[in-house]
């Protein structure tokens, strides 16, 4: 069974940093792309980080310079660190394992207050 935890969202205050965790099981971690997504109120979700099987990153252009991905293959996690987060970051953030099948975490909420 494939399961993908998140944690680590919360509320914080513009300017503030929050670091988001996702890890994984039931799957072959090192061979998936990681990525997080967010979907904000009345909004499309959007792709926000990722990082492939090989280490590349890409990051949406709201985030460069302030977000960043990681991926620890022996204990399959991939983490979000966030810096200098804006209100308008303020959505339900969620992993995803990408392959030939696409496997998702259930959301944590991140609310960034003005």
């Amino acid at each position: 069974q494939v399961q993908l935890v998140e944690s680590g969202g919360g509320l914080v205050q513009a300017g503030g940093s929050l670091r988001l965790s996702c890890a994984a099981s039931g799957i072959m971690f090192s061979a998936y792309n990681m990525a997080y997504y967010r979907q904000a109120p009345g909004k499309q979700r959007e792709l926000v980080a990722v990082v492939t099987s090989v280490g590349t990153t890409n990051y949406a252009d709201s985030v460069k310079g302030r977000f960043t991905i990681s991926r620890d293959n022996a204990k399959k996690t991939v983490d979000l660190q966030m810096n200098s987060l804006k209100p308008e970051d303020t959505a339900v953030y969620s992993c995803a394992a990408l392959h030939i099948r696409t496997y998702w975490g259930q959301g944590t909420q991140v609310t960034v207050s003005s």
